[in-house]
């Protein structure tokens, strides 16, 4: 079987999200904000793979609509975090990057589907 690359970014991503709540929650005692972060940042890859089993190319599309507002809010939780030093700047650049590169892929995947569809 051929490998979902989003599939694959997305679970990767929440990886990295789940080791950053770790250390905030342990090593910075931040509980709110990392919370926020777990939680969206775990979602892209949830509501992806919800995707890929999904019901109709409409029920496809819909959950990664949801995968792509979760990831836009994931980027404002990182962008948060840093300017708020409780990541260090390379720490979130490197999140970052990560987290607009599955916003320019889900959107791009969404925008094809779309225009397909009409």
């Amino acid at each position: 079987m051929k490998e979902n690359i989003i599939q694959k970014k997305s679970f990767d991503f929440a990886v990295q999200i789940i080791e950053t709540y770790k250390y905030l929650a342990f090593d910075k005692k931040e509980f709110v904000l990392s919370k926020q972060l777990l939680r969206s940042g775990t979602s892209i890859g949830a509501n992806i793979s919800e995707a890929i089993r999904g019901q109709s190319s409409k029920d496809f599309i819909h959950k990664l609509q949801i995968s792509r507002k979760e990831t836009n809010e994931t980027l404002y939780w990182l962008k948060l975090l840093e300017t708020t030093k409780y990541l260090q700047f390379e720490v979130a650049a490197k999140l970052i990057q990560g987290c607009e590169e599955l916003l320019k892929i889900l959107t791009s995947i969404i925008k094809t589907l779309e225009s397909k569809s009409k």
